[in-house]
């Protein structure tokens, strides 16, 4: 698939010259996010008491941590995994406390600015290798995507047509890919989105992927042919437009929408709490500045919005919502909010194993699966709870590689194989979802 990519007239303005530098002229000329990273530390800790539990939470509040994993500190107990993003001058009182409480640690990333212009120098490199065609195996900015969009819409007007459906808080458009073959009879469809949480590069880097797939390989394929004859799908590369922007130019490791809040000078909204699914309750906050604020109220956030009134519009024919994160290897399905069994469970747990075992039959790469508040926690408001209880009977949120070694840096040259297994997982959900789902 051709397309070279230009960039936006607005580009040269929301990209700081540093990265302009680094993108076209020599890596290592400047630094990236002006160097705000240069001797932070990722940390893995595993408390292992009920003591040492209670010590990190104090410790938690008492530092600027940034937490990886869990998303809350309310998640943490005894044996949980927690790995924390830690700022150079507080590393070491960090430490010092670990000691004191004698609670395990292993140091994951010495320094997160060489890690971040390494992967930046990497990029620049097969970018240049790659000219006259777009890069699947890189990641790619918000413009760089949306440009990709127009492309393929112009390109494929037979199996691809784009739109919007709204704008975000900052005035973006919200485009969604609608792929399959046109037809007259009435078809089923698939929503699949990526870029819920800003960081979280490799969830826009899959959905880039499947589309490149399907377009490939549908005369090739049978199965994809199936599917792109039977079936629309329903794609947003981009979910959090916003936040991704955000962390590409400011905050690598930016979560949250970027709305504002007037009574606090935090910024933002965990756009998966925000959902009118048992909102705020357990698992999401109610403090601005918290990683999962669930927002002022359900649907808050113009994001959010603009997708639900999209489904609920066309809630009776999608027939699976499929919504991709990072990290933790898992493929979790309804209920996060409460521990209680779906009523189509034996389907649903049908699907997800099957999904797993040929996701596993690539490169032997484990997935755990099943309930979302077993299997990872208990959280409310999300949009796959939001999705189930709407009537999409096969609703689905994969938590992609990995299990924490790279974390949010997933390295450029894990996009092929974590996207190829990914495919197999959703090509397995997608012939289940024809065959079994009425």
């Amino acid at each position: 698939m051709k397309f070279l990519g230009k960039s936006s007239p607005q580009r040269a303005v929301f990209l700081p010259l540093c990265w302009l530098l680094l993108k076209f002229l020599q890596p290592g000329r400047c630094h990236l996010y002006n160097n705000r990273y240069a001797g932070d530390k990722v940390i893995r800790l595993l408390p292992k008491t009920e003591g040492q539990v209670h010590a990190l939470k104090k410790m938690y509040h008492q530092l600027q941590v940034d937490l990886w994993q869990p998303s809350s500190i309310s998640y943490v107990s005894e044996g949980t995994v927690v790995d924390v993003h830690i700022l150079q001058n507080a590393s070491q009182a960090l430490l010092a406390f670990l000691h004191e409480a004698n609670i395990q640690y292993t140091i994951l990333i010495k320094d997160l600015q060489k890690t971040l212009e390494k992967e930046s120098s990497l990029r620049t490199q097969r970018n240049r290798r790659s000219l006259s065609a777009y890069n699947y195996e890189v990641y790619h900015s918000l413009e760089e995507i949306q440009d990709w969009m127009h492309q393929l819409n112009k390109t494929y007007t037979g199996f691809i047509h784009m739109f919007s459906i709204g704008r975000s808080y900052e005035g973006r458009s919200l485009f969604i890919l609608k792929l399959g073959r046109r037809s007259q009879a009435y078809k089923r469809a698939v929503w699949i989105d990526c870029g819920i949480h800003a960081r979280e590069w490799i969830g826009p880097a899959f959905c880039q992927w499947f589309v490149k797939e399907a377009l490939l390989t549908y005369r090739s394929d049978p199965a994809m042919k199936k599917m792109l004859n039977h079936l629309y799908f329903y794609i947003m590369p981009v979910f959090n437009v916003d936040g991704y922007h955000f962390s590409w130019t400011h905050d690598r490791f930016w979560r949250k929408t970027r709305s504002r809040n007037s009574r606090f000078h935090c910024r933002g909204v965990d756009a998966n709490r925000n959902w009118k699914v048992k909102w705020c309750v357990e698992g999401a906050s109610m403090h601005p500045c918290d990683d999962t604020y669930c927002g002022p109220f359900p649907e808050s956030e113009p994001e959010v919005k603009a997708v639900a009134n999209f489904l609920r519009k066309h809630r009776k024919h999608i027939r699976a919502y499929l919504s991709f994160h990072a990290y933790a290897q898992m493929l979790l399905y309804p209920y996060s909010y409460k521990y209680a069994t779906i009523p189509n469970f034996s389907c649903v747990e049908s699907a997800a194993h099957k999904a797993v075992k040929a996701l596993r039959s690539v490169y032997g790469v484990q997935y755990r699966y099943g309930p979302a508040s077993r299997t990872l926690y208990v959280s409310s408001g999300s949009s796959m709870d939001w999705a189930y209880k709407n009537g999409i009977p096969y609703s689905f949120a994969f938590e992609l590689r990995d299990t924490g070694y790279f974390g949010f840096l997933l390295p450029e040259m894990l996009i092929k194989p974590t996207c190829t297994e990914t495919m197999l997982a959703v090509k397995n959900i997608t012939m289940h979802l024809l065959k079994k789902c009425p």
